[in-house]
């Protein structure tokens, strides 16, 4: 397999965005994506355990979730894990997903097998890297990108790593209290 990773983009500067937005009296952006899939996991599979194996606490998938101002989505592993943690919540793309599953030839997947959060369409997160934006009425703050790991290829399959260096996702922070829910179908149009 001959594929070059993706390399990880500069956050965007002043004036800077292909990002589908507008702007609100608040200087913020309303993202205009769809949710296709949310999930929560109540413990750790992979984080912390290099060298040790994974676990196994399950990735469940939700319709809707709430959001805690500073905390994360409530009955999510990193609910409340440190003080204004950067990893609140873990935004990533459908598009993304479905790439990767084309490229690998895996289909037998759900987006949660990647344990990112808020599986979208219609949104280049990396260009939220720095940036306040709403999504569904809840404020969030884009911190870095969710940057793949080794687990990446056991969890999807061997080459997820490398395909996902600089589309990994987004690690974000819960600015406003609020709800989101899946209004997608988990299909792209």
């Amino acid at each position: 397999m001959d594929i070059e990773p993706k390399q990880p983009r500069p956050a965007p500067g002043p004036g800077e965005n292909a990002q589908p937005e507008s702007r609100d009296s608040g200087g913020l952006i309303d993202l205009a994506a769809t949710v296709h899939y949310l999930y929560i996991s109540p413990g750790h599979n992979f984080f912390g355990r290099y060298g040790k194996g994974s676990l196994d606490h399950e990735t469940v998938s939700v319709q809707e979730v709430e959001c805690v101002a500073g905390s994360g989505l409530v009955g999510d592993r990193f609910f409340d894990y440190k003080p204004d943690y950067k990893g609140q919540v873990t935004l990533f793309s459908l598009e993304v997903f479905m790439t990767i599953c084309g490229i690998l030839e895996v289909w037998a997947h759900e987006p949660g097998v990647l344990r990112r959060n808020v599986v979208v369409s219609g949104a280049e997160l990396n260009d939220l890297i720095g940036r306040r934006f709403v999504l569904q009425g809840v404020e969030f703050e884009g911190i870095e990108e969710a940057k793949p790991c080794l687990w990446m290829d056991e969890a999807f399959a061997p080459g997820a790593e490398a395909l996902l260096v600089g589309r990994g996702g987004l690690r974000a922070k819960v600015r406003s209290n609020g709800r989101l829910r899946v209004d997608g179908d988990g299909c792209l149009s």
